[in-house]
């Protein structure tokens, strides 16, 4: 669709001495949901929590959609 653009993005989380979850690094952008998914994946076992989400926006019209989390593992914030 014209004008629509998908945003995904993967991010992992580490617990701090008080048990508090930090980011382990910046959230990352990527292109394709399977890639995201699969990098995700393969990050479970080295991080508190992974997760990967996506959102389409309509740049034309300036509405986003809703966040949808394509996968999830672990600990992670809350999320909306």
């Amino acid at each position: 669709m014209p004008g629509v653009r998908k945003l995904i993005v993967l991010s992992a989380f580490n617990l701090d001495g008080d048990g508090v979850l930090m980011p382990a690094f910046e959230p990352r952008i990527m292109k394709r949901e399977e890639t995201a998914v699969y990098v995700a994946e393969t990050m479970v076992n080295d991080y508190a929590g992974v997760i990967v989400w996506s959102k389409e926006s309509n740049v034309a019209i300036g509405e986003n959609g809703p966040s949808i989390i394509l996968f999830q593992s672990g600990r992670v914030p809350e999320f909306d």
